[in-house]
């Protein structure tokens, strides 16, 4: 299976060799056909050079991949004039209609626990973030802000029905897979209902359908409130909905309920492509010096090969998958896994290699 790669910038590119090595160890261990790599240029630093922010014809290429992999893509230092960070990766979002943003949020051992409850030792959870509509529908990226001379900027939250439903049904097929492992089997819908017409219509929607999973144990929460919630009793929830705003900011709270952006993985799915990336920024002020912390990425590969199982019935790349995520819990719980991100002393190199002497 073909996977295109972007690297993009700063840490990226190191996150992004750590990773595929590890995917490609992974599924020797596993007997699973290797995977055919086709790199694209993309990011701020290509932006400098050429003037555009991914190669010519790298969408299309993208497109035409089983999966997509990316490191990590903005420097802060290279902006469009309007002041934005250059971002193509929200176009490929938009352009290949990957409305499931899936974050897991996972507790490991010996990883640092940022609350005192000894509960939060039982952190795992979902945050399913809506990633082509909500508030980011008027990202600069994609041109559809009102710009009203030097006076004011209007931006639209945009939810439609046919994305929506979509990402519901696919909520709560996730809790019921989840359950079968044992997980709570509960689906959460997180809004501003009381507020916005747009998030009342998205628990409407919600609501709708529900009973159609009755299985799966369901309830409403707004924003604010959930904000609360995930620091009092984040270990009570399974499965969380949301716009994709109050997903960006609620997923980086809660990656830092279990150490911090480093742990902090992410699938991106439509009907037809799926994009896998660690939800972390580029961090320019360590790249290139084997301080960053790969476990967000590696972790996401784990998603790439679930997914790349899912679409091709090939059970072998479950087994990657599976060995894959093991080694990395129980290298934390041998205390084999101590990144610098939380005051240990393993780089991105070291701790690489000891996800890959688990495996």
């Amino acid at each position: 299976m073909k996977i295109a790669v972007i690297k993009g910038d700063g840490i990226g590119v190191d996150v992004a060799d750590a990773t595929l090595a590890l995917v490609d160890a992974a599924l020797t261990g596993a007997g699973a056909a290797a995977l055919e790599y086709e790199e694209i240029e993309a990011g701020a630093g290509f932006y400098a050079k050429t003037g555009r922010d991914i190669e010519e014809g790298g969408e299309e290429l993208a497109g035409e991949a089983d999966a997509i992999f990316l490191g990590a893509i903005g420097l802060p230092s290279i902006r469009h004039d309007d002041g934005t960070e250059i971002a193509p990766h929200l176009r490929l979002r938009d352009r290949f209609g990957l409305y499931a943003g899936v974050r897991p949020v996972k507790a490991f051992p010996n990883a640092p626990q940022r609350l005192a409850d000894p509960r939060a030792t039982k952190i795992d959870m979902v945050i399913l973030r809506e990633s082509t509509e909500g508030l980011f529908y008027s990202a600069a990226a994609h041109g559809r802000a009102q710009i009203i001379g030097d006076d004011e900027v209007r931006d639209t939250l945009r939810i439609t029905r046919k994305t929506t439903e979509k990402l519901h049904h696919f909520g709560f097929k996730l809790a019921q897979s989840r359950k079968a492992r044992g997980h709570r089997g509960r689906m959460t819908c997180v809004d501003k209902a009381n507020v916005f017409a747009s998030m009342a219509f998205f628990r409407k929607i919600f609501d709708e359908v529900a009973p159609q999973y009755p299985d799966i144990a369901s309830d409403h929460a707004y924003v604010d409130a959930q904000a609360l919630n995930l620091i009092r009793q984040p270990w009570e929830y399974d499965v969380m909905v949301m716009e994709n705003m109050f997903g960006d900011i609620l997923s980086d709270l809660a990656g830092g309920l279990v150490g911090g952006m480093g742990m902090a993985a992410c699938a991106e799915i439509g009907d037809k492509h799926g994009l896998f990336q660690p939800a972390h920024g580029s961090a320019p002020d360590i790249m290139g010096q084997d301080n960053a912390n790969p476990l967000a990425a590696i972790l996401s590969g784990v998603l790439m090969l679930d997914y790349l199982a899912e679409t091709s019935g090939e059970t072998l790349y479950a087994d990657a998958a599976r060995a894959l995520d093991k080694a990395v819990d129980e290298g934390f719980a041998a205390n084999e896994i101590r990144p610098m991100e939380f005051g240990g002393d393993m780089g991105t190199k070291a701790v690489t290699d000891a996800v890959g002497a688990r495996l």
